[in-house]
């Protein structure tokens, strides 16, 4: 099956040229730069923008796929929730709406986002300097679709398994830290000492 089949996919909104930004603007815009870890929409960093026009303006809806058409890593991010304004994409994603109750946007956002997929479209993408894949090659991707019990555990498990990334790495950072603290300890304390500013003090010259 392939991801047309299952999804709509739509360019992100046809702005020219610069993303215009109004402080105060009714529209939130997500750009690529407001993408965390190419899994998480950071919308306190989005700009605000205001339209000419808003009629026909398909906004974002909760469950909606962001995939980036342009770079390195065509990575599929979901729209959750967002404030009360409404919002757009920017050019450079796709906007992947599911159409099938037999799939669930996480787990197609998962999928998409693994190894086999981003294989395939990194052999499909066009360009020099600059790689980018066409409409019509994201929607030819290959997809598998199990059955929603199964997409419901591995979506449950991923979750799981990304707290425990967070754990980790919060750990990790604690025990940096602690090491810091106990060589800055041993340093203040020793002949010679290196204060916070890197600078050698109580030498004998």
């Amino acid at each position: 099956m392939q991801l047309s089949e299952i999804a709509t996919i739509q360019a992100g909104y046809p702005f020219r040229g610069k993303i215009p930004e109004v402080a105060k603007g009714e529209v939130v815009v997500i750009q690529m730069r407001d993408i965390v870890d190419g899994q998480i929409i950071q919308w306190p960093a989005c700009a605000r923008t205001t339209l000419r026009s808003k009629r026909d303006t398909d906004w974002l809806k909760p469950g909606d796929l962001l995939v980036a058409a342009r770079g390195s890593h065509y990575y599929a991010v979901q729209v959750d929730s967002h404030e009360e304004n409404q919002a757009v994409a920017a050019p450079h994603f796709f906007v992947v709406r599911v159409q099938k109750e037999s799939i669930l946007p996480a787990y197609l956002g998962w999928l998409i986002n693994q190894r086999p997929c981003q294989r395939y479209l990194e052999q499909n993408a066009e360009g020099t300097l600059t790689k980018s894949i066409r409409r019509n090659v994201l929607g030819s991707l290959p997809i598998a679709v199990p059955t929603l019990e199964r997409q419901r555990n591995l979506v449950g498990l991923v979750d799981a398994l990304q707290q425990e990334r967070v754990l980790l790495h919060r750990q990790l950072e604690n025990n940096l830290a602690l090491q810091s603290a106990l060589a800055a300890d041993l340093l203040s304390t020793s002949p010679g000492r290196i204060d916070r500013n890197g600078i050698i003090k109580g030498t004998k010259k």
